[in-house]
């Protein structure tokens, strides 16, 4: 077990001087605080990286990782331009957010992620193809916004190793080996093609060296390799991170916020920032009311996202004057998850993103047999479509239906492709399997007929390839999640092979869409847009640029470093290379 207030490489609360004076003193280690604790140490400064909970990742850990930045070093030969970004953002966002925060980080990313590859370990790629989640407006791309985190060896951690937030229990194998998507390609592979049987060993061979050392597997991917990256390059640096530490006040002096104080257990501490006190909590969703107040109801009841994000350091802010942002199409974002009561007790929370709900043979429908949307569309419409057609009719919880092909070769939620073992999730009800499709109505407590009509018409839709329902597989965005190998349409097969399986899902939020107004610096506003001297918000503290809209893949974490970087070069005075603050 870990110490109570911090253990090996971190620093304990208890030797840190009261008042002790920092440069730069930055609340939450998810990826908005790492990044502006790096920026800043960077340039030189003394910091203080602070996390109250056990881990350090905060939700960047259990997520995909991806950073959607466009146009930078890694956009050469993708046709993208400032200009098409921001008429993407503008044809997306439109009113809901601030254009001049758009403007802001398009300006700033392609430096941001330039500063953290050239003076850091944080180093990405572009993925081969990665669509913008809504094609249908001009300015949309196929590729060179979405960056992934190369993989990382957490052995490079040390002890510290121990102290990243681990992956989602469900998104890994064979107990604990971190796999990308390239990854599950290859191992699906192993037995018919050479290049993926080797990439398969290797991968094998060193998930069981690991295990002997190590509770799970030290190959990063994902969003614990940016993490483990980031939490490298602070400790090169010689940033001090406290962890189990929680900020109970903000301190101002002549209006300017200087410092905050700190408890861990019974030991309490006040330091100084010279410079900036930066709020990178991870939002308000675990918030003991505000979950309530400002979520789509009915809310959820389990989300993904990491419990630190409780809001309190938003609440240290309001009291100072500074306001929630209004105007967003959602306060949250969104994705469609599935439940499972794991052996501990503890609950899997699934989200449902790219894996299953495009691939062929496969429909979603409500209480009533029928669809309410385009399976293959983004994780955040899909939910938002379970809550629209929610207030017509029974539509949470939804059931995700799959023939027996379908299963075998896609997987279902948590059921691996394959469709191996498949007794302990029909035992605890996750899945649920019928000899035909009235008989898995019957099972589901659903439209019967309905469900008959439903599949008959998704099965004519299959052989033209054209869904004139909902026009699932009509962009280059369905067809990146389908099956390339199934035409005329990649996200359109045949739901004819028994048995049939179901699973059922729910929307849950994965990240907070309004946080606290700020100026294009990451400047906390208080009364008449005037800026708290000394405070700054980035990552879910911050309202969304995307006012509650979600454009592509990573467009949470790429403005979280983006304002972490712009927060940074305000606060300390500095220019990019073009001379601009």
């Amino acid at each position: 077990m870990l110490p109570l207030c911090g253990a090996g490489v971190i620093v304990s609360l208890s030797e840190i001087p009261d008042r002790k004076n920092y440069g730069v003193v930055v609340a939450g280690a998810g990826a908005a605080g790492m990044a502006a604790a790096l920026y800043a140490a960077i340039a030189g400064k003394k910091v203080l990286l602070i996390e109250h909970t056990e881990y350090l990742g905060g939700t960047t850990a259990l997520s995909a990782g991806t950073i959607w930045a466009p146009n930078t070093r890694h956009a050469a030969g993708s046709g993208d331009s400032p200009d098409k970004a921001a008429l993407f953002l503008d044809n997306v966002v439109g009113n809901y957010a601030r254009p001049a925060l758009r403007r802001a980080f398009l300006d700033a990313a392609p430096d941001a992620i330039a500063t953290l590859e050239d003076k850091s370990d944080v180093q990405f790629r572009p993925y081969p193809l990665h669509p913008d989640y809504v094609q249908e407006v001009e300015g949309a791309t196929l590729r060179g916004r979405a960056l992934e985190t190369l993989p990382f060896d957490g052995r490079k951690l040390g002890k510290a190793f121990d102290l990243l937030r681990p992956p989602i229990p469900e998104f890994t194998v064979l107990g604990g080996m971190m796999v990308s998507r390239g990854d599950i390609d290859h191992l699906l592979k192993m037995t018919k093609s050479a290049a993926s049987f080797v990439h398969a060993i290797k991968l094998l061979s060193r998930h069981a060296r690991d295990r002997l050392r190590h509770p799970r597997g030290t190959r990063l991917v994902m969003g614990n390799a940016l993490v483990g990256r980031f939490v490298r390059s602070l400790l090169d640096r010689d940033v001090d991170i406290v962890m189990r530490t929680s900020v109970t006040e903000l301190h101002r002096n002549n209006g300017a916020v200087d410092g905050v104080t700190l408890r861990c257990g019974d030991v309490v501490r006040r330091v100084g920032a010279a410079k900036a006190v930066v709020l990178a909590g991870g939002g308000f969703v675990h918030h003991a009311t505000r979950r309530a107040e400002m979520l789509t109801k009915p809310v959820p009841e389990f989300s993904p996202v990491a419990p630190g994000s409780t809001g309190e350091l938003q609440d240290l802010a309001l009291a100072l004057g500074a306001r929630f942002s209004e105007g967003n199409l959602d306060n949250a974002f969104w994705a469609p998850v599935s439940l499972r009561k794991r052996a501990d007790d503890t609950m899997a929370i699934f989200p449902h993103f790219v894996l299953d709900r495009s691939k062929p043979g496969t429909v979603c429908v409500n209480k009533s047999g029928k669809r309410f949307v385009n399976e293959s569309t983004s994780y955040h419409l899909f939910a938002r479509a379970m809550f629209d057609a929610n207030k017509r009719s029974p539509n949470i919880p939804a059931y995700f239906i799959a023939d027996a092909v379908a299963l075998k070769r896609y997987g279902l939620g948590m059921v691996r492709p394959g469709g191996h073992n498949l007794k302990p999730y029909l035992a605890d009800g996750y899945l649920t399997k019928a000899a035909s499709l009235r008989d898995l109505a019957q099972k589901l407590a659903i439209d019967a007929g309905n469900l008959e009509r439903t599949v008959a018409a998704m099965n004519t839709y299959a052989k033209s390839g054209v869904d004139p329902e909902f026009a699932r597989g009509s962009t280059a965005y369905h067809h990146a999640a389908g099956d390339p190998a199934v035409t005329p349409n990649p996200n359109l097969g045949p739901i004819a092979t028994p048995p049939f399986y179901a699973i059922r899902l729910v929307p849950a939020d994965i990240g907070a869409a309004n946080g606290l107004v700020t100026n294009d610096d990451a400047q906390v506003l208080g009364f008449n847009e005037v800026p708290i001297a000394g405070l700054y918000a980035c990552g879910a503290d911050m309202q969304s640029i995307m006012g509650g809209t979600y454009p592509g893949p990573g467009v949470t974490l790429g403005p979280a470093i983006t304002f972490a970087y712009r927060a940074m070069r305000h606060a300390l005075g500095e220019k990019d290379e073009t001379g601009r603050r």
